[in-house]
């Protein structure tokens, strides 16, 4: 078969006779990589354009896409400047949980308060089977749900705040601090450096997510809140869990309060459960998305960030393998621990 016109060496005139019989005074693919003279010279020939392997020419295909890719770089529209230095009614709202911390703050959480020996036997054991039937399910069904958030919010009915609280600084350091992205991390921190208010967004406890605010310089945290009275855990929510749809409710309101643009705040996460606060600002992002939101992102030209080694489609949370105690306490952390006045 006839080779194409496209694969033929392509034209070599505007090198010189020596250039073309000589090649080069060092073999470069050999172990001393050629000499240093022949090595400058053949950079030098390389800026000019000139080709010094014989029998290595690039073809006419390959020098046309080299210069396809060289237009296609030139007409790449570059990013606009953003966060914008000095926009006091802008500010960035991130999620949390593999967001701006591998895997679940909950899940971590839990694991330092059975490491405390916070549960008992019994609670273990139930808390163990809600996790397990959520893995197996693999959606978030209602009813069930609210079953495992009564149970926990159980388990710290009773308890007083500040044990929680002081449990949950020792248990940053120990579980969460080694596991904060480093890619987003910088990106809150050029909000904050534009001089910018930064929150953080969550489902998890306000108390945890306030400590991880406060541990990454952040200005605060919307998280979801139990009862308490008198510094006593009542057993119960004040309202719903942060989730979904109340978290754009949340920063709707808090954006109220402090009197900011959302048309020039930013907004990140990882989960499609979080469109509805991405869709509330003018720059969402969607960080290690999972496959809805990627998808999403795509669709509404959204810009992408994803920090994990090898992309993983999976989330980072609970092991498969887990024990029991680890997936016990991921069950457990799912309940907010808030102060409420009387």
């Amino acid at each position: 078969m006839a080779s194409s016109p496209l694969d033929q060496p392509a034209d070599r005139s505007d090198l010189s006779t020596g250039d073309r019989d000589a090649g080069l005074s060092g073999d470069p693919g050999g172990e001393d990589g050629g000499t240093a003279g022949s090595r400058t010279g053949l950079l030098a020939d390389l800026a000019r354009g000139r080709w010094r392997w014989p029998g290595r020419a690039p073809t006419r295909r390959s020098e046309l896409a080299g210069q396809a890719s060289a237009e296609a770089a030139g007409e790449t529209v570059a990013e606009p400047e953003f966060p914008v230095p000095g926009d006091v009614r802008a500010a960035a709202f991130f999620d949390l949980d593999n967001t701006v911390m591998q895997g679940a703050a909950l899940f971590h959480f839990g694991r330092g308060l059975y490491k405390r020996k916070f549960f008992s036997g019994r609670d273990l054991a139930r808390f163990a089977w809600q996790q397990a039937y959520f893995r197996m399910a693999g959606s978030e069904n209602a009813g069930h749900m609210r079953d495992a958030r009564d149970s926990a919010l159980s388990i710290v009915k009773g308890h007083k705040v500040a044990e929680l609280m002081a449990m949950g600084e020792e248990i940053y350091d120990e579980y969460m601090a080694g596991r904060i992205w480093r890619g987003t991390q910088a990106l809150a921190q050029a909000h904050l450096d534009a001089g910018q208010r930064v929150w953080l967004v969550t489902a998890a406890p306000v108390e945890t997510a306030t400590i991880i605010a406060r541990r990454l310089g952040l200005t605060g945290a919307l998280g979801t809140v139990a009862e308490s009275v008198d510094g006593i855990y009542t057993g119960r929510l004040v309202g719903e869990p942060l989730h979904g749809p109340a978290k754009a409710m949340a920063v709707r309101a808090l954006a109220g309060r402090q009197e900011l643009d959302l048309e020039r705040c930013a907004a990140y996460s990882d989960s499609a459960n979080d469109i509805p606060m991405l869709s509330l600002v003018g720059y969402p992002y969607a960080i290690n998305p999972d496959s809805a939101l990627r998808a999403h992102a795509r669709k509404q030209g959204w810009r992408v960030r994803d920090y994990r080694t090898g992309r993983k489609a999976v989330r980072i949370g609970v092991p498969a393998a887990a024990g029991a105690g680890a997936v016990a306490g991921g069950a457990v952390a799912a309940v907010a621990l808030r102060r409420r006045r009387r």
